[in-house]
């Protein structure tokens, strides 16, 4: 796929994992959603926290689509934060099976919304 085309792709990538995060957090503080922890006592000051993280990243990733080539770090922010974090809970939903949700939701949503971004991130563009 050529370098224009990626861009393209990109910025549309860029709209829908960020509207994708904003969207969660209603998700989750409703309780729809994997994202929602249900372990017990109950712990809604994490959860709140994640979804604060989550929604202005969404945000900004919102904002990022306009060009996406000025703000390239945080692109990458969120492909590496998002391979973290969906490894971690990729450990955690193996070894804990009140975390099994998260193999058929969060998990691969992270990973493939990092694959996507990674796969649409221009090559470094070389001095004319």
């Amino acid at each position: 796929m050529n370098q224009e085309k990626k861009l393209k792709y990109l910025k549309g990538a860029l709209y829908i994992v960020g509207a994708f995060f904003v969207i969660g957090v209603p998700f989750m503080m409703a309780g729809l959603s994997s994202h929602a922890w249900h372990w017990t006592p109950r712990q809604p000051e994490y959860e709140q926290m994640i979804m604060g993280i989550y929604a202005v990243l969404g945000v900004c990733l919102i904002l990022v689509a306009k060009d996406p080539l000025k703000n390239t770090m945080l692109i990458w922010f969120t492909i590496w934060s998002n391979i973290v974090h969906g490894g971690i809970m990729l450990v955690q939903a193996i070894r804990d099976e009140t975390d099994r949700a998260n193999l058929y939701g969060d998990v691969p949503a992270l990973i493939l919304s990092a694959l996507i971004l990674w796969y649409l991130m221009p090559n470094r563009v070389q001095p004319e």
